[in-house]
């Protein structure tokens, strides 16, 4: 319904965005690998947009690169497999990640991302596995760039993102804390790929 939007990024968080077009701002959930590749505000940005259109709520989901909204539509394709789980899937993994462990049948990869269980693992590997292997002889992959920022900014970004993501508060925070008492250092988009493990 919507393909994209191209606007000025006017608010940007490991979890969604804010892009105004013409004067309307449309609020984005998107990725880590988004994130990462978001210009600073107030730029103007592109994002390739899926439509999600439930019973309680219109949500826009985006995405920087036509590859990366391709899988996504390819993870919801999947029985068991809604947009805030293949949300969650991108963030956790890159989309080559993705792709390579699907095409290799890496069950141990896939379930290791938060919310997926073993059998839903065997399903996204079972409908996707030749679609991907596929898509690897013809080539793709995205990269993604790190964005560092302080600790307490880190911090929150975690958290905030990790609460859209429907990962309740008190268990977000502990995740982040402990991650962040081992490596001091981590960046945003790692912070929530480790918490989300």
């Amino acid at each position: 319904m919507i393909a994209y939007l191209d606007g000025k990024l006017t608010y940007k968080e490991p979890a969604y965005a804010i892009v105004d077009v013409q004067g309307v701002g449309y609020e984005v959930r998107i990725s880590l690998q988004t994130f990462s590749a978001l210009p600073a505000i107030p730029e103007k940005c592109r994002l390739f947009t899926y439509l999600a259109i439930r019973e309680d709520a219109h949500v826009l989901f985006g995405f920087a690169e036509p590859g990366e909204k391709q899988l996504f539509l390819d993870l919801v394709s999947v029985s068991g497999i809604g947009p805030n789980t293949a949300l969650v899937m991108l963030s956790s993994l890159s989309a080559a990640e993705i792709k390579q462990a699907i095409a290799a049948e890496d069950l141990r990869v896939i379930q290791g991302i938060k919310g997926i269980g073993a059998k839903t693992a065997q399903r996204v590997i079972l409908e996707l596995k030749d679609k991907m292997r596929k898509e690897s002889l013809t080539g793709g992959t995205t990269q993604t760039s790190l964005l560092t920022g302080g600790s307490s900014a880190v911090r929150n970004d975690a958290i905030s993102a990790l609460v859209v993501m429907g990962i309740p508060r008190p268990a977000a925070e502990k995740s982040v804390e402990t991650i962040l008492k081992k490596q001091p250092d981590v960046t945003v988009e790692e912070l929530i790929k480790l918490s989300l493990r």
